[in-house]
């Protein structure tokens, strides 16, 4: 029998994904009053709203999980020219410190996430002309280099529970070490597979449905693919949490681009 313990890592993921499910019907009936019938040929639109909708309601609630970790400081490491991964509904604008970056570009390939955003950057005004948001990905080279993100160009990206959700992350990464000047920064914070078999048993059945309807994977060795993208100085440094129980067990770290 399950230990309390287990059971509310269990039962957390259990609501998230019963709400991001009711959050993709509520979608797909908005597209069929604007589009008709065919709204249902176009699933990847209704899972952009959704998705963009679950993390803009559980944005507060994100955030005061996150003020309890080391994400702060993490994010604090952040200088210079910056490409931000992934921000979603901006959870991090209020942890960068505004007299240390020039620019963020913030990257995300889902359109729905600009008003909150906008909202977040008018509440922290220093970075409201320092923030850029760019529809796209990592992999859309033309777009990048409009701005001047271009082979080693950037002091430090950013990637706060990103790899998770991205097609392939070992291409992200390669492209990632490739826009980082030598000495630059890669500060990561997220989740991948559980060391624990338990929890890694339950990650694999929650897998299928969380990945289509939270976005995101649950079972990926997030730390190999990293790795893979080229040479860190200082590997040993990334650090993984001791908690068997958790679903999203996390890693962390800042890693520096060999020179």
């Amino acid at each position: 029998m399950s230990s309390p313990g287990r059971l509310s890592p269990i039962l957390r993921s259990l609501t998230l994904i019963q709400l991001a499910i009711r959050l993709h019907w509520n979608a797909l009936k908005e597209l069929c009053r604007e589009d008709g019938f065919a709204a249902v040929l176009h699933l990847k639109q209704v899972r952009d709203r959704a998705v963009a909708k679950l993390f803009s309601i559980t944005s507060d609630g994100f955030i005061a999980y996150e003020n309890t970790t080391t994400l702060s400081s993490l994010v604090n490491h952040a200088q210079g020219k910056v490409l931000e991964l992934g921000p979603g509904p901006g959870n991090q604008i209020h942890r960068y410190d505004a007299s240390l970056v020039d620019c963020i570009y913030a990257i995300d390939p889902n359109p729905h996430f600009k008003a909150d955003i906008a909202e977040k950057l008018r509440k922290h005004s220093a970075l409201e002309h320092k923030y850029k948001l760019l529809v796209c990905g990592v992999e859309d080279s033309d777009i990048l280099e409009n701005e001047g993100i271009t082979e080693e160009s950037l002091d430090a990206v950013t990637s706060i529970q990103v790899l998770c959700a991205v097609d392939d992350v070992k291409s992200v990464m390669r492209q990632v070490y490739k826009l980082l000047k030598p000495g630059g920064k890669f500060i990561f914070w997220e989740h991948g597979k559980s060391k624990d078999a338990f929890t890694a048993a339950v990650q694999i059945c929650l897998n299928p449905v969380w990945n289509r309807f939270v976005g995101c994977s649950m079972t990926r060795d997030v730390r190999a693919d990293i790795l893979s993208a080229g040479e860190w100085e200082n590997v040993n440094e990334i650090i993984e949490a001791d908690d068997p129980y958790t679903c999203l067990p996390r890693l962390e770290g800042v890693l520096i681009k060999k020179a």
